[in-house]
């Protein structure tokens, strides 16, 4: 496991020495949330508690959805276009060469680039959304960590799901087409455009049943105070279900794949 520790470690060291694209990326996710909050306002002005949530809790939805933007990868951006990269080329013969898994090294980087990005780019926007609009902020020390520990569980459950698409290259030869469609499901069926709760019907109860709502919507049900007791831990077994589930489907499509790795270009 110290090996994985200090993958994680490396992951996050690798993205904090890109500082112009981190204060880049706080002053968007910045603008973007005060563009989505006075839509938001607007929206809840004609309906309130729309979806359950009073004005306060929908701009605590919009801060949050702009602080886990980058953590959960829900317009991917992580690992995945490297390892695709990797598998085009060939390169990942030599990663297979390693004394490591290739899943968990992978999954180690990207929760170290997950830490980073809640801390660099999350913190920031979450304050100043504070500072000017009235936002439900827990009022138990218990619910951060709560919110947290649904976090990572999120992060894990985005991990699986880019890795799954990261696998289809050793078929697809070029992942680009994957990634594409990954990143529209993730910004829809996360809740980053609306929450969930808001989708009518069976598309809500669809939506809230895939993996994509354990990136988003679940953390901040969890933040608000909407999972409590028992509704805590039913939230925590699907997110950690899901991440089961998907990351057992990765390594058996990595078991299926490394049987086949075609060396292209050399």
């Amino acid at each position: 496991m110290r090996l994985y520790a200090v993958v994680a470690a490396g992951g996050f060291r690798r993205y904090a020495t890109y500082r112009t694209a981190t204060a880049a990326g706080v002053f968007t996710n910045t603008v973007f949330g005060f563009i989505m909050a006075y839509t938001y306002i607007a929206l809840w002005d004609v309906r309130p508690q729309l979806g359950g949530y009073d004005t306060s809790q929908a701009l605590t939805y919009v801060w949050l959805g702009q602080a886990l933007l980058m953590t959960s990868a829900l317009m991917g951006g992580g690992f995945e276009s490297e390892l695709v990269e990797r598998i085009r080329t060939g390169d990942i013969a030599v990663d297979l060469y390693r004394p490591a898994d290739l899943q968990l090294w992978w999954l180690a980087a990207d929760l170290g680039r997950a830490a980073f990005h809640l801390l660099g780019r999350g913190v920031a926007p979450m304050c100043l959304g504070a500072l000017v609009f009235d936002l439900a902020l827990p009022g138990s020390f218990w619910t951060w960590p709560a919110f947290l520990l649904s976090v990572f569980l999120g992060v894990v459950v985005s991990f699986a799901i880019r890795y799954l698409v990261a696998m289809s290259a050793f078929w697809l030869l070029d992942g680009a087409g994957a990634m594409q469609m990954a990143m529209l499901a993730g910004l829809f069926f996360s809740g980053m455009l609306l929450p969930l709760n808001l989708f009518p019907g069976l598309l809500g109860e669809v939506a809230r049943a895939l993996p994509w709502s354990s990136l988003l919507q679940v953390p901040v049900d969890v933040f608000l105070g909407k999972h409590t007791g028992w509704g805590l831990v039913e939230a925590y077994v699907f997110q950690a279900g899901w991440a089961l589930a998907l990351l057992g489907v990765g390594r058996l499509l990595q078991t299926v794949a490394t049987r086949r790795v075609v060396v292209q270009g050399g």
